[in-house]
C-alpha cells in the first residue's frame, strides 16, 4: 500500500517474479507501475505491506537489495558531456571496481550493446535509441541479478524500440530476472513470460499473454469493405448477425465473436448485398482489446492518480 494524501498510488498489489523470467507490468500512465518499481528498488518506502528481492526485505535490507539490482527509468540518465566509455567507467568506479575492471566492463558492454564504434563520442551526440542502450548498459555494470525496466522504450521510434527488445531478450537468455513496466501492449506481448495488468493502483488481471487474451471469451472479427461508403451497412450486418455492437473506425468494422461459425453467415450476407470485402479476418484478441475489456478504457488513456503525483 502506498498513499499520497487521499490518493492510493498502490492498493494491495501482490507481485511474484520467478528467477530468470520476465514479468511485464502493463497499464496506463498513472496506474501505479512506477510506484511499484520505486518501492522494489528501495527508492520509496511503502506505507504498509512488505516486499523482498531475492529474499532480502526492501525496507530492512535495502543495502543488500541495491547490490543485486539494476534500474533503468523512463528517460536515459546518462551524463551527456561524458563519452559512452566515460559514463560506464564512472558507474564502475562508483560501484567499487578498479580502473582496469571498470574500463574492461565498459568496453564489454559497449560491444554487447552495439555502441563500441560510438564509445569515444560524447553522449550528447547519441541518438535517442543509442542513449537508451547506453543507459541500459550502465544498469548492468554491477552485473545485477534482477533488472527493473520502467517503461524503457518511452519516446523511441519503432526501429529503436525493436533494437532494445533484442537487447532485453539477450539479458533474459543470460538468466537475468526482469520486471518490465510498459504501456505498450505489443511490448508486453513480445517480451513477457507473464503479465500483470495494473489499473488505479491495483492488479486487475494476471497470466500469460495467451491466458489474458482468452479472458475476452472469443475471437475478433475484422471486416473492411472495398467501397468506403459501405462501411455503415457492413456494421449493421455484423451487428445483426453477431448480436453485439461492433466498433467502426479506420475504415473497418471490428467485433468480438464467441461463435466462429458466424463468419460464413456474414460472408453470405455481404455477398447477397453485393459488398466486396478487401479485408476479412478472424483472429485472437489483442492485449489492447483485453485491456479495454478489463478496464473500459485503452492502455494509452491515463489513470490520473500517479500521473498527477509525479508530473
Amino acid at each position: 500500500m502506498k498513499r499520497y494524501g487521499e490518493t492510493k498510488a498502490l492498493d494491495g498489489v501482490d507481485l511474484v517474479v520467478p528467477p530468470g523470467r520476465l514479468l511485464g507490468v502493463l497499464g496506463p500512465n498513472g496506474a501505479g507501475k512506477t510506484t511499484a518499481v520505486r518501492i522494489l528498488a528501495t527508492l520509496l518506502v511503502p506505507d504498509s505491506g512488505r516486499a523482498s528481492v531475492l529474499g532480502f526485505d526492501v525496507g530492512r535490507q535495502s543495502h543488500q537489495v541495491r547490490s543485486l539490482i539494476g534500474l533503468t527509468g523512463q528517460y536515459a540518465a546518462v551524463d551527456e558531456m561524458l563519452t559512452g566509455v566515460e559514463n560506464l567507467v564512472m558507474i564502475g568506479r562508483l560501484l567499487g571496481l578498479s580502473r582496469r575492471e571498470s574500463r574492461e566492463q565498459a568496453m564489454s558492454l559497449l560491444e554487447r550493446f552495439d555502441l563500441a564504434a560510438a564509445g569515444g563520442r560524447a553522449a550528447k551526440t547519441f541518438s535517442g535509441g543509442m542513449r537508451r542502450r547506453l543507459d541500459l548498459a550502465a544498469s548492468l555494470v554491477g552485473r545485477p541479478q534482477v533488472l527493473f525496466l520502467d517503461e524503457p522504450t518511452t519516446g523511441l521510434d519503432p526501429r529503436s524500440r525493436t533494437e532494445l527488445w533484442g537487447v532485453v531478450r539477450g539479458l533474459m537468455a543470460d538468466g537475468v530476472t526482469v520486471l518490465l513496466t510498459t504501456q505498450y501492449l505489443e511490448e508486453a506481448d513480445q517480451l513477457a513470460d507473464d503479465i500483470v495488468v495494473f489499473d488505479h493502483g491495483k492488479v486487475i488481471a494476471s497470466g500469460t499473454s495467451d491466458e489474458l487474451k482468452a479472458t475476452t471469451g472469443g475471437q475478433v472479427l475484422e471486416v473492411r469493405p472495398l467501397e468506403a461508403h459501405q462501411l455503415e451497412l457492413v456494421g449493421k450486418v455484423v451487428a445483426e448477425l453477431v448480436a453485439d455492437r461492433p466498433e467502426t473506425s479506420g475504415g473497418k468494422v471490428t467485433v468480438a465473436v464467441h461463435d466462429p461459425t458466424v463468419m460464413p453467415a456474414i460472408v453470405r450476407r455481404l455477398d447477397d448485398l453485393g459488398i466486396v470485402a478487401s479485408e476479412l479476418a478472424l483472429r485472437k484478441s489483442s492485449l489492447d482489446e483485453v485491456f479495454l475489456a478489463l478496464t473500459g478504457h485503452r492502455a494509452e488513456e491515463p489513470a490520473k492518480a500517479e500521473e498527477e503525483i509525479f508530473s
